[in-house]
């Protein structure tokens, strides 16, 4: 009761806050899943982290509805028509996105929205459609508060893409998130120069490699999240990881780590995600009877588990004694080999497990480099990333991003803090986007440094709702409280800002 009490009793959660966190402590407090004791051990000592899913699964962690097929089709459960134009299409989609559930309980995936919306778009007048696609996003941002909530635009120009850019530059809406599907030979440069102008204003959209998702997961692959790659009417079961600096803390060196501590440590997690995943499908009654799979908006086929990671960089530092970061991982050529070995491990190991089912993906779970959670400090930078202080020029950085990204399907990505004066000179920053998604960058994230909507991880934030919770006082967003975390424990919003002389080749 006293976890209850101070719940209700801190003056900086709203209502829905409250009530969102009081379920998560029910969730937390039952047994009915129970793991092996070396589970519980090396979750004990924090090498093992469930990302708070709760220990009686009763949803998957991230559903990816098929809003095609709402539109072509309605919603019986809902009682909704197809849309028959613009103002039915966004009153469907704000009902229907009160219904799809996840691990924060919002909607992680609203749509490839320009798509969803252009045959609508395009038969009104052009400000019409302005004014209320502008009272749309303005209702996500005020019910769906939660930054984990995202949109896909892209990678072909639309009149509806072109009208959100517009209008995320102008409300400056930390929610929802939003990428852009980049293919360059699909994506005109006139169209991903206005996104990259839009970056740096809002710090969304991010710029996602269309041509190796599609490779990955077909043509119906939907960007959730933070940045994480899924089926389109499908999802992602569940997201632990491991935490890479703690699994190696009991290696006698490199080789015990490579051969006995990190295979021992992937066994238990997929322990945890296997006994998860049999939970939710057999146990719960989400596939059995929500409106979502039995009207095929989902299928239990199209999920996969995420094997996530987190803390390669500290991982490899200390097994190779190097304790001044700015010499380590991302800047030390042994440190970042020993990380392509490490990922070789996880990923062939990860590999070779039969998971249960994971029917579209040949029964096997995807590597996902986790973003990192307001909690860890300073021991574990997101993923794979080059830790925050230490980073070098974006061109170096991106060419260790571009090793280790080709090893996350579920997702991966890096973000960069421009100076203002690029906001003049857009152009600059295309052509690296471009080079490095060639050879092999999955996701690449930015904006300006004086920015009020800043990303965090990988969700946004604002920074005047940051200091709002310094003061005591409550955010509509939901995860300010973790952007606040993450700033005061990891200091995820003091990247080295990029100057005009770092993206000099």
């Amino acid at each position: 009761m006293s976890e209850a009490l101070k719940i209700i009793q801190d003056p900086t959660l709203t209502y829905k806050q409250e009530l969102l966190a009081l379920a998560r402590l029910g969730e937390s407090t039952d047994d009915t899943l129970r793991y092996s004791d070396a589970y519980y051990e090396a979750k004990k000592k924090g090498a093992l982290c469930d990302l708070n899913e709760g220990v009686m699964p009763y949803r998957p962690r991230y559903i990816c509805p098929d809003y095609e097929l709402l539109f072509k089709k309605g919603c019986r459960f809902l009682e909704l028509d197809p849309p028959k134009d613009l103002l039915e299409a966004l009153n469907v989609l704000e009902i229907f996105y009160c219904h799809v559930p996840s691990i924060t309980s919002f909607p992680v995936y609203l749509g490839d929205l320009d798509k969803l919306l252009e045959p609508f778009v395009i038969r009104e007048d052009r400000a019409f459609a302005k004014k209320v696609i502008g009272l749309f996003l303005r209702n996500i941002d005020k019910v769906q508060t939660d930054s984990f909530v995202h949109a896909d635009i892209g990678p072909e120009d639309t009149v509806t893409g072109r009208i959100l850019l517009e209008l995320t530059e102008e409300m400056q809406l930390a929610v929802p998130n939003l990428t852009l599907r980049y293919d360059p030979e699909l994506t005109s440069d006139d169209f991903a120069l206005a996104c990259v102008r839009c970056m740096l204003k809002t710090a969304k959209p991010s710029f996602a490699n269309h041509r190796m998702f599609v490779k990955e997961w077909g043509e119906r692959y939907a960007i959730a999240s933070c940045y994480n790659g899924l089926s389109i009417a499908g999802g992602g079961f569940t997201l632990p990881r491991l935490r890479l600096y703690e699994c190696s803390l009991d290696a006698k060196d490199v080789d015990d780590f490579l051969n006995r501590e990190l295979p021992r440590h992937i066994d238990l997690q997929l322990e945890y995600m296997d006994k998860r995943v049999k939970f939710i499908v057999e146990e719960s009654t989400f596939f059995k009877t929500n409106f979502l799979v039995t009207e095929d908006f989902v299928k239990q086929e199209n999920f996969t588990g995420m094997f996530g990671v987190v803390g390669l960089a500290e991982c490899c530092n200390h097994l190779l004694g190097i304790t001044d970061k700015k010499k380590g991982f991302g800047m030390n050529e042994e440190a970042t080999r020993l990380g392509l070995k490490i990922m070789d491990v996880i990923r062939d190991r990860v590999a070779a497990h039969v998971a249960p089912y994971c029917d579209a993906y040949d029964h096997r779970y995807r590597l996902h480099a986790q973003v990192g959670i307001d909690s860890d400090g300073m021991d574990d930078s997101p993923g794979t990333r080059i830790p925050i202080g230490v980073e070098p020029t974006m061109l170096e950085q991106l060419e260790v991003n571009e090793l280790f990204h080709p090893y996350f399907p579920t997702g991966t990505g890096d973000i960069f803090k421009f100076e203002e004066t690029y906001l003049n000179t857009p152009e600059a920053i295309l052509p690296i986007i471009k080079g490095s998604f060639e050879r092999g960058l999955r996701y690449f994230s930015g904006y300006l440094e004086n920015n009020d909507v800043v990303r965090v991880t990988g969700y946004l934030v604002k920074k005047s709702e940051i200091e709002k919770l310094r003061q005591g006082k409550q955010s509509v967003n939901n995860v300010t409280v973790f952007g606040k975390g993450a700033q005061d424990g990891g200091h995820a919003l003091d990247r080295r800002v990029q100057h005009h002389e770092d993206s000099a080749r």
